[in-house]
């Protein structure tokens, strides 16, 4: 499958747009992940607990949406974007969103 931020995919033609495709995940924080940021927040730098929470998040919305274009036939899913939102205190959602198209090779 590929996943593309921009509107077309070099080489190919977009035959068809088969509609938005999406996933998420929310994620909450941890009790002792929050002591350890809380210690790093005073002495400042990257909070690597949380850094790791939320690409584990961006990689299980992405792998969710594909799952859902490949279940709509899709080759390629393009102009996909990204967006955080808290649902509740302590707990974000991490959404991924595009548009499933199928393509043929630009020569054919």
């Amino acid at each position: 499958m590929i996943v593309v931020t921009s509107p077309t995919v070099a080489g190919q033609r977009i035959t068809e747009s088969l509609g938005m495709v999406r996933g998420s995940s929310i994620r909450t924080k941890h009790a002792g992940k929050d002591i350890i940021a809380a210690l790093r927040n005073v002495a400042g730098g990257e909070i690597f607990e949380y850094t790791k929470m939320m690409a584990q998040a961006r990689e299980q919305a992405v792998d969710r949406m594909v799952e859902e274009a490949q279940s709509m036939g899709a080759d390629a899913i393009v102009s996909v974007r990204f967006q955080t939102s808290m649902v509740m205190r302590g707990a974000a959602e991490m959404l991924c969103y595009g548009t499933a198209v199928r393509l043929a090779h630009e020569d054919g």
